[in-house]
């Protein structure tokens, strides 16, 4: 073969790698798109993700330019807007953790309040487990540890806050998981008194009655408490009890409020 022929299938060899390296060479990732912005130009970014509801790509791009510019105008808001995109990814723990880390570091910043609110919401919903999910149960239902921690935190807001814009919420909220704990509580005693543990049933109604007066629950608890005497031989105690249940009128119950609905701060 002639030298200029050989030198040409050389070349033409070496077209596909050539391409190849070209192409990689010039391929970028998302991590190259964020390297050179700004911080107005990365909060623009992480904006638009989270207003599309690509709450990943939200809380990636805020905490990087929560970590390029920490003193910037942008960090705080980004701190905050972290914590809703964790509550909205179904991240309740995470969302949780950076609420307190935002109410942490700054104590004076305008929207206090939100961070209550929104950790206030994250508690409720963190309650809330797969098996909810196939099967919901009343959130009376459940360990209320996460309740208690969510009336927790709404009632520090509405003490701290009373003019915030997202206090009459809470307000509403801790009237639906006032009842709500009060009913777990009945649940408890009802189970006690299928099981014959008369006493164990009775000392959960009268707590019922003593600290969650003003919830529907306290009906049942009196209730209990007139089965629970009766099956005791305390036959004064329960007819006290009813003349207490005939002189009160059964309260509303409260409408349960949409637990997973949240404002972006």
């Amino acid at each position: 073969m002639d030298p200029w022929k050989q030198q040409l299938m050389r070349c033409l060899r070496l077209i596909p790698l050539l391409t190849v390296l070209f192409i990689f060479g010039c391929a970028t990732t998302p991590e190259d798109e964020l390297a050179n912005l700004s911080a107005n130009e990365l909060y623009s970014r992480a904006k638009e993700a989270l207003n599309a509801g690509d709450y990943e790509t939200a809380i990636n791009t805020f905490e990087k330019l929560e970590a390029r510019y920490p003193f910037g105008k942008y960090a705080q808001q980004a701190q905050l807007e972290i914590a809703y995109a964790y509550f909205k990814f179904d991240e309740p723990d995470s969302a949780i953790a950076t609420a307190d880390r935002f109410i942490r570091n700054n104590p004076g910043n305008p929207h206090l309040d939100y961070a209550w609110y929104l950790k206030g919401l994250a508690n409720y919903n963190r309650g809330a487990g797969i098996v909810d999910r196939v099967a919901p149960r009343e959130p009376s239902e459940r360990d209320t540890r996460a309740l208690r921690d969510a009336f927790n935190d709404f009632t520090q807001l509405v003490k701290s806050f009373p003019d915030s814009r997202y206090a009459a919420d809470a307000g509403q909220r801790l009237v639906y998981l006032h009842n709500q704990l009060a009913q777990y509580e009945i649940n408890v005693a009802r189970y006690y008194l299928e099981r014959g543990a008369y006493v164990a049933a009775a000392n959960r109604a009268r707590y019922v009655v003593e600290n969650y007066q003003r919830a529907p629950a306290a009906q049942e608890a009196l209730q209990v408490l007139i089965q629970a005497y009766s099956k005791m031989g305390l036959n004064d105690l329960s007819d006290d009890t009813q003349r207490v249940l005939d002189l009160n009128r059964p309260a509303p119950a409260a409408t349960q409020p949409a637990p997973d609905e949240a404002v972006e701060p």
